[in-house]
């Protein structure tokens, strides 16, 4: 068998692919990619036996159909650091002994006999269907993914909860210490369904998503999803469970609200939070009309500090602690210039949110409080 492509093209599917592979695996045929030739086109799959994807190639040309597995250090090492240019493949499907020729050389080495390799679990026919541009899923996943968390107990909280029902499609994450819940008002359905989608296939979908144009189809059932999109398709298995009840622990009308510059904020706490606890990293938010000071302190190393700045704020004077990495973590993930921050009380949970919502979108992020120590 003989076929020719790009070797940019290859590269760079082989490199995005690769990121599905383990380090180390129980089947070693899970080490290699799977070569597909059909009718003119590759079709290249990469599976750790619980998450695969499938991503497509023009061929320049092909003799046959045909399939098999290479090893992925073998053909990643060979392709990479080439420039652009064509690459014949000559496979002996006897022997499998595959022979890569280029500009200035060639590469030989044998393939595996793709029969070994896992076949891909489709998505049964019926199963619940959402479309989605592929910038608004890239934009929710990035938005989501570090509230997740990582616990053995509760595996519900590893992943990205996806609540579709008749208002809204809404993403949430959460690890209990903070939240994410992102609404989307203009995908809904009149038949309520959700699925929580594991952080590997959704750090997967980030990577691949970022440069499509045409909508995302998520297609899945009560074990399995799968995601097709512009160059490809990701099939991976689902986290089994119920999702905790999110709407619950998210306060309602909090009286207390600043309206503050986001980026200055992050300055100060960046700035502050050296010189809290390690262990804590406990910040103290004292709020006053026109006014908020962050304040740290480490009574082991005998460090403080403290800074003021300049704020809206509508409420109660009242001092509130929050652990500074994850208030870090949450201002880095909205992209408003501007947040309001809404309190009830020092033992409540903060509501942070983009003064101005994306479009069709309102975007929500929760950050339970620390304990003060007067």
């Amino acid at each position: 068998m003989r076929f020719m492509l790009s070797s940019t093209a290859l590269s760079s599917r082989l490199l995005l692919l690769s990121k599905v592979l383990n380090n180390k695996n129980a089947m070693q045929i899970l080490d290699c990619f799977l070569f597909e030739i059909e009718n003119g086109k590759l079709m290249l799959t990469a599976s750790d036996n619980e998450n695969a994807m499938r991503m497509s190639i023009g061929l320049n040309e092909s003799d046959q159909n045909g399939k098999f597995a290479i090893n992925s250090h073998w053909i990643l090492d060979a392709v990479k650091e080439l420039p652009e240019q064509p690459l014949v493949f000559n496979v002996d499907m006897a022997s499998y002994q595959v022979s890569i020729s280029y500009q200035n050389g060639e590469f030989n080495f044998t393939a595996q006999n793709a029969d070994e390799y896992p076949v891909v679990q489709e998505v049964a026919e019926g199963a619940t269907t959402i479309e989605i541009a592929p910038s608004v899923l890239c934009e929710n996943i990035n938005r989501s993914i570090f509230a997740t968390a990582q616990e053995e107990l509760r595996p519900v909280m590893n992943g990205i909860y996806f609540d579709l029902t008749a208002e809204s499609l809404t993403i949430v994450a959460s690890d209990g210490h903070k939240l994410v819940r992102n609404r989307n008002y203009s995908i809904k359905s009149a038949t309520p369904s959700a699925f929580i989608l594991p952080k590997k296939p959704a750090t997967l979908l980030r990577n691949v998503l970022a440069k499509g144009e045409a909508n995302v189809k998520i297609r899945f059932n009560e074990r399995n999803a799968s995601v097709t999109f512009e160059e490809g398709t990701l099939t991976c298995r689902l986290i089994e469970g119920n999702y905790p009840n999110y709407n619950s622990v998210i306060p309602k009308d909090n009286p207390n609200k600043i309206t503050i510059d986001r980026k200055g904020l992050m300055s100060v706490l960046r700035r502050v939070l050296p010189f809290a606890s390690d262990s804590s990293q406990l910040i103290r938010l004292h709020l006053e009309p026109g006014k908020l000071e962050l304040s740290s302190k480490d009574l082991d190393f005998s460090t403080s500090a403290k800074e003021n700045i300049v704020c809206e704020y509508t409420g109660q004077i009242m001092d509130i602690g929050f652990k500074g990495g994850s208030l870090t973590e949450i201002l880095g993930n909205i992209n408003s210039d501007e947040i309001i921050i809404e309190l009830a009380d020092p033992s409540r949970a903060g509501i942070i949110v983009p003064s101005t919502q994306p479009e069709n979108e309102e975007v929500l992020m929760l950050i339970m409080p620390m304990l003060l120590n007067d």
